[in-house]
């Protein structure tokens, strides 16, 4: 399962809330701040996420 070191920054880049990930993508909002602190997630939420971000599940999972 992949970790996601660049999920908050890129939610803050698309100028989203937790809340608002949550909402748009599915993913419960406690899972997301999870993810945000170095817990690994299951590929299914790193499509969610991407899809509701709009990027490449990629740049959620590269170290930049």
């Amino acid at each position: 399962m992949p970790k996601l070191p660049n999920l908050r920054a890129v939610r803050e880049a698309a100028l989203y809330s937790q809340a608002e990930l949550a909402a748009l993508s599915g993913v419960a909002q406690p899972t997301i701040s999870h993810l945000e602190t170095g817990r690994a997630a299951q590929f299914v939420t790193v499509k969610r996420l991407a899809e509701a971000l709009r990027v490449d599940p990629r740049e959620l999972m590269d170290a930049r």
